[in-house]
């Protein structure tokens, strides 16, 4: 774990917000120097507190207008392994996030469709016929009020 101060804390929210800001810019807005600024930055990336940009796109945006998150029982953990699960699944290009958890399902996975027939076609054909794949829970997303951000 690496050791925050105010000025790395600020940093971090800064970047959450704009993570494709120069030095210079993040510096001026927190009164620091651009070498300054970017040797913080630097020791952030270092330390791990930092794990590279990420672009967020709007799935509705581009055709995506259904979002459902499945739970997934393994049926025989014996025979597939995790890995075979995780690997076939995280092929599927309409499944956005694969998790392992804790709890009733193995499983949850984040999936993207065009629309419901969509959805159903990719549980049938792809979904479905993953390794080990035992029980399934759809729960289709109404809306989304807070999106992933900083700390």
């Amino acid at each position: 774990m690496i050791d925050l101060d105010e000025t790395d804390r600020a940093i971090l929210r800064a970047l959450a917000r704009d993570a494709g800001q120069s030095a210079g810019a993040l510096g001026r807005a927190l009164g620091l120097s651009q070498p300054a600024t970017w040797r913080r930055v630097r020791r952030l990336h270092d330390g791990g507190a930092v794990r590279g940009r990420r672009v967020v796109v709007d799935p509705a945006a581009l055709g995506f207008g259904v979002t459902v998150f499945l739970g997934v029982k393994l049926a025989t953990r014996g025979r597939v392994s995790l890995e075979d699960f995780e690997r076939a699944a995280t092929a599927i290009p309409e499944v956005q996030t694969v998790q392992h958890v804790l709890g009733l399902f193995d499983y949850r996975l984040r999936v993207v469709a065009r629309d419901i027939a969509d959805f159903e076609r990719v549980l049938r054909r792809r979904i479905l016929t993953l390794p080990g794949v035992g029980q399934v829970e759809a729960n289709v997303l109404l809306s989304e009020e807070r999106r992933p951000g900083p700390l």
